[in-house]
């Protein structure tokens, strides 16, 4: 086969490796009706019984019209055309609307008989035969134009002679088990250059899709003279070729898609070179992923009928053209990843999408922004300032608003006419005021995230009222007060982060309602989940700390974070032993509070868990034996408590702590073969407790008894000399001569003394 041929296949498998399949009706033209009247031709008949009997098992009777007497124009699955004298022009069997493949056995070479068949469609079928190669014979029905054999686990090579299909605009063989057995002779998956391929000759092609062909170098010149094309896809290539045609005369042109595919280019000039008709005809343009530079030019007025235009993940600078207003059916841009700069203009009023994420855009938005279309409005990670317009508020529609990441201040505005707003995210900027009182009334809010800002005051008890809520993000802000007994009402609720607060109080116990970060129901997050993952952006939508790293998620990503973080708060009491319940926890963070009591002791009934942080607290007691059950744990921070006992043991815990020995430090009567110190020789709190008690007993047992004696024996003496006479006279004499024993004592005593003091 020569090299033309060779390439003329790389557009027809271009479908070969990827599950989109272009719609019949929109590649060939319409095939002429088939004649009421009209009668099959004999022989064309017979060779299609014989395919029918010959080489299939016909497992559902798919095929049971085929009757020898009866017309097979009428037979399911064909059609016959009056343009050709009633010849069979389209076979379509597919099998796909059925749970098992209805056809079983091989492609009989009788369809050879139908030299005028146009459109051939055995997909979904058992066909591959005993040696699973496509049949050769197929290469020669020279009048196909629709070959679709996908989902028929053929193996082996493709056979060459389907170059002889010249009239053939599509063919399909998707999901078979060629991969990696392409002969070069179709010219995929092989690298060829696509300057070198047949159909840049052929002007009246309409629909061209290139992707997944990896076809490299220069797009052909002769591209901008194919004044029929409606549809070019030259998507995820491996970013190996260039494309700087002239495209100003494709009026025709519809879409046109380049992601991931071109190794580089200038985006004013790419910009200048499409079509320019006053009646252009382009909706949509996608070259996301292309590594190009240069700016957006500030005249763009031949792209005014895009409805799609996605530029992500480039190195393109300078502003965003203030004229894109007047795109008045632009709904969907996405400029996320560049280098754009400058102040964000007023919008089209058709917009529905906005995604300008990752640049470098500044200055306040302007007090006219808005537009009532607004679905997802995405503006984080740039160095936007001041006050967000009133007029954002406007967006009745809006689903996603994320304005995180920025230099935004002052207070939210009241946007209460928002019905579906369903994700807030306004983290990391100088937001102020209270909790903003306007979001009670958004029953749909699934994701909130108000963190790093200057909000203040207490959490409102109104805050269950947001019964889907499954991500709730408050760190980092001046709240103050306890935790509302309400917030463990929202059954859906799988993140909780408090932390860096001034928050104060108890844990309540009431946190086992919490339901959605059990194993018991998840019904209540799946609607969460599957709105979650309707987004595919590609920054980080969410943050957390965790395993003291800071961990970022995309909006695939965020659906898996279940945990709770109360770290850096002022709460007191215990840690309630219901928490344990939460079996689907993966982060618990309650470190640097004023928590006291025991480590609940069914702890490692959380068999989720992979972080777990306790430390900075006044926790006492033993560490509970079953925290060696938390087989996912890896992280561990029990350091600075009360602790005390014996450490457990366990091939988990002892890991982490070769990891990180700190995690034990500042309890001083903790002991154990792993912290090499011996339990014997150390007392406990409890057993020192116990010891003074003991030893506080026996001293007021002594004194008790010493007191109640000397009361005793003095009464006794009392009451003698008072009633007995001759004891009273002889007290009174033994006082009277211990007094003169003791005054000479004394006296010749110090008379001695003073002789020593004068001889000196």
């Amino acid at each position: 086969m020569h090299r033309s041929a060779a390439c003329r296949f790389a557009v027809l498998i271009a479908a070969t490796f990827s599950s989109f399949v272009i719609p019949a009706e929109t590649q060939l033209p319409q095939l002429a009706a088939v004649s009421v009247s009209s009668s099959c031709i004999t022989h064309e008949r017979d060779a299609l019984l014989a395919f029918k009997h010959g080489s299939t098992n016909d497992t559902i009777d798919l095929l049971i019209s085929w009757q020898p007497r009866q017309d097979c124009c009428r037979w399911a699955g064909i059609t016959c055309s009056n343009q050709t004298g009633h010849h069979v022009v389209k076979l379509d069997l597919n099998g796909a609307q059925f749970s098992s493949p209805p056809l079983v056995g091989q492609i009989c070479p009788s369809l050879l008989s139908l030299r005028y068949l146009e459109y051939l469609d055995l997909s979904t079928n058992s066909l591959e035969g005993p040696n699973g190669s496509v049949p050769e014979f197929l290469g020669s029905m020279k009048n196909l134009r629709y070959l679709d054999l996908s989902y028929i686990p053929f193996s082996g090579r493709v056979p060459s002679l389907l170059g002889n299909l010249t009239k053939l605009e599509h063919l399909d063989l998707s999901f078979t088990l060629f991969v990696g057995r392409i002969p070069p002779q179709l010219g995929n998956n092989f690298g060829h250059t696509i300057a070198s391929c047949w159909f840049w000759k052929v002007t009246s092609i309409k629909l061209l899709y290139l992707d997944k062909t990896y076809l490299d170098g220069p797009f052909s010149d002769a591209l901008g003279g194919m004044v029929s094309l409606q549809h070019l896809s030259f998507s995820h290539n491996g970013n190996a070729a260039t494309l700087t045609v002239d495209m100003k005369n494709l009026c025709e042109l519809e879409s046109l898609n380049l992601e991931n595919s071109l190794s580089s280019g200038n985006i004013t000039e790419f910009v200048e070179k499409l079509p320019h008709c006053s009646s252009s005809k382009l909706s949509f343009l996608s070259s996301p992923s292309n590594n190009m530079t240069g700016m957006l030019p500030n005249n763009m007025d031949h792209l005014r009928s895009l409805v799609t235009l996605i530029l992500s993940n480039n190195s393109i600078s300078g502003a965003i053209p203030s004229g894109i207003q007047n795109f008045t059916s632009l709904e969907y841009l996405r400029f996320s990843s560049n280098r754009l700069s400058g102040q964000i203009p007023l919008l089209p009023r058709s917009l529905r999408i906005l995604d300008v994420p990752m640049n470098i855009l500044s200055g306040h938005l302007p007090w006219g922004f808005a537009a009532p279309n607004l679905e997802n409005l995405i503006l984080s990670f740039n160095f936007i300032t001041c006050q967000v317009p009133e007029s954002i508020c406007e967006s009745q529609k809006m689903t996603f608003l994320d304005l995180s990441h920025n230099f935004f201040e002052g207070e939210l505005p009241h946007c209460s006419h928002m019905p579906n707003l369903r994700f807030l995210l306004v983290s990391n900027n100088s937001f102020s005021g209270m909790f903003p009182s306007w979001i009670q009334s958004f029953s749909s809010l699934v994701f909130l995230d108000l963190s790093w800002n200057k909000f203040y005051g207490s959490l409102p008890r109104w805050i269950g009222d947001l019964v889907n809520l499954s991500i709730l993000h408050i760190s980092h802000n001046m709240f103050y007060g306890n935790i509302p007994v309400n917030i463990t009402v929202l059954r859906g609720l799988q993140y909780l982060n408090l932390a860096a607060n001034n928050i104060s109080g108890v844990i309540p116990a009431s946190f086992r309602n919490l339901v959605g970060m059990t194993l018991k129901d998840q019904s209540g997050t799946d609607d969460s989940y599957s709105t979650l993952l309707a987004f595919d952006e590609s920054q980080d939508t969410f943050s957390l700390v965790m395993k003291h790293e800071v961990l970022k998620y995309g909006s695939h990503g965020v659906v898996d974070v279940v945990g709770i973080d109360m770290s850096l708060n002022h709460l007191t009491g215990g840690i309630p032993d219901e928490i344990v319940s939460l079996s689907m926890l993966l982060n618990l963070n309650l470190s640097w509070n004023h928590l006291s009591g025991k480590i609940p002791k069914n702890i490692g009934s959380m068999k989720s868990m992979e972080s777990l942080d306790l430390s900075r607290n006044s926790l006492a007691g033993e560490i509970p034996r079953s925290l060696s059950d938390l087989t996912y744990l890896s992280y561990l921070d029990l350091s600075y408590n009360n602790l005390s006992g014996m450490v457990p043991s366990g091939r988990q815990l002892d890991t982490l702590y070769t990891e990180n020995p700190s995690m034990y430090y500042g309890n001083n009567d903790l002991c154990g073969p792993l912290l090499q110190k011996n339990c014997s020789g150390i007392n406990t709190p409890e057993q020192r407790n116990q010891q003074e008690c003991e030893k506080d007993d026996d001293q007021v047992f002594f004194y008790y008894g010493l007191g109640s004696g000397f009361v005793f024996g003095f009464w006794i003496v009392l009451f003698v000399l008072i009633f007995k006479k001759a004891w009273r006279i002889a007290y009174i004499g033994l006082v009277g001569w211990l007094y003169d024993k003791a005054y000479v004592f004394v006296a010749v005593t110090w008379g001695n003394f003073a002789r020593r003091n004068t001889t000196k």
